[in-house]
């Protein structure tokens, strides 16, 4: 009767191709209660969340139709993106291999 336990691995769907994916894989944008928007690599900061793939093409793809404008319920200056942009660079290629049907692969 020992069963062994099978631990329920946290799933978040990107708001840019729709995926679902595990938390680890996925890169969370998030609205801090002060106002600004950042990038949240542990996943623990205070405040609204919203998740991407972590693929160049679907964070491209979420400045360009403000998805994450409308996840985060705040407008996105331009400023604010290219801090975003450049966050995103310094950790995307951790992300390179996370799948996504909607930019190229399965």
């Amino acid at each position: 009767m020992n069963e062994l336990r099978v631990r329920k691995i946290p799933q978040r769907k990107c708001v840019t191709c729709q995926k679902m994916l595990s938390k680890k894989e996925m890169v969370r944008v998030v609205r801090t209660p002060e106002g600004t928007v950042e990038l949240d690599p542990t996943g623990k900061k205070n405040g609204r969340g919203a998740y991407l793939c972590g693929r160049w093409e679907g964070f491209q793809q979420a400045k360009k139709t403000r998805v994450l404008e409308r996840a985060l319920k705040q407008p996105i200056t331009p400023e604010m993106y290219e801090q975003l942009e450049s966050q995103f660079a310094q950790i995307r290629a951790k992300y390179e291999e996370v799948p996504c049907e909607k930019f190229g692969d399965a």
